[in-house]
């Protein structure tokens, strides 16, 4: 079942079935109201990371909220989150926060927000893959004198669907100055079949490390090709590893395929 309306800012928006409310909250520019001189001052998302999704496992991440009144913290009693270009949200509150006290003023106060890729494709009405992207915080935090505050946009961070990289080299053993072949495949979580699918048009960066080296080196760029597909030639020059590095997009995680050794005959 697909829900067509979207409900108005702050209100939650049922999964088929009734297994869990998603937020689903129209994007606004940066306001705030409340009581009281209780605000927040810093928020963190995810230690400062992206959060990355795919296509079965149940993401967890913290947002931290620094918050300050002149009796001190009390809690966050809301926190939502959502894509700031077309304000859907998929990733849930667990509505509950733990406060550490900083000083007699400051409280971090952090919630735990969750996601389970099965809920995503009925959390709107729209293909889900939109969105990944930007998407920004909103809370409401309160005081222990009573005084509370409304913020929107506090932060913004990125939600990337989750990427897959291959490599494969054939032959695996070759004489110096030969041509091997490089393949690969790149794909990407589609949030609405909750399966991978190959990423066509992209540029991947093929790297070599020669034995004994500390790092890779990109030796070329090759665009993905249909279902993601990776292929070139390279002339043997040493025995090492090749290995492709894809680095990501604003709505796609970056990731770095496992290396494949060749050797010299």
């Amino acid at each position: 079942m697909r829900h067509g309306t979207r409900p108005a800012h702050g209100r939650t928006l049922a999964v088929a079935g009734g297994a869990a409310a998603l937020v689903l909250l129209a994007a606004t520019g940066a306001q705030a109201e409340g009581k009281g001189d209780v605000r927040v001052t810093k928020t963190v998302v995810n230690g400062g990371g992206n959060v990355i999704v795919g296509t079965s496992k149940t993401i967890t991440y913290p947002i931290a909220v620094t918050i300050k009144d002149d009796s001190g913290a009390k809690k966050i009693t809301d926190l939502s989150t959502f894509n700031r270009s077309n304000g859907y949200g998929f990733i849930t509150w667990d509505d509950d926060s733990s406060c550490v006290k900083r000083s007699a003023t400051t409280s971090v106060c952090t919630g735990t927000m969750r996601v389970d890729p099965g809920w995503i494709a009925d959390s709107d009405d729209i293909d889900s893959n939109r969105v990944a992207g930007v998407w920004q915080v909103n809370a409401t935090v309160k005081a222990n004198d009573g005084d509370y505050w409304i913020s929107d946009n506090i932060a913004r961070y990125k939600v990337k669907r989750a990427s897959k990289l291959t490599t494969a080299i054939a032959p695996d053993k070759a004489a110096k100055g030969s041509k091997v072949t490089v393949t690969g495949t790149l794909s990407r979580a589609n949030w609405e079949t909750l399966k991978y699918q190959g990423f066509k048009g992209q540029s991947v960066r093929l790297q070599f490390k020669k034995n004994g080296a500390a790092r890779y080196t990109t030796v070329k760029t090759v665009k993905s090709g249909s279902a993601g597909r990776l292929s070139t030639k390279v002339t043997v020059d040493a025995a090492g590893s090749w290995r492709w590095y894809f680095p990501g997009l604003a709505s796609t995680a970056r990731v770095i395929s496992a290396g494949d050794t060749i050797t010299l005959k």
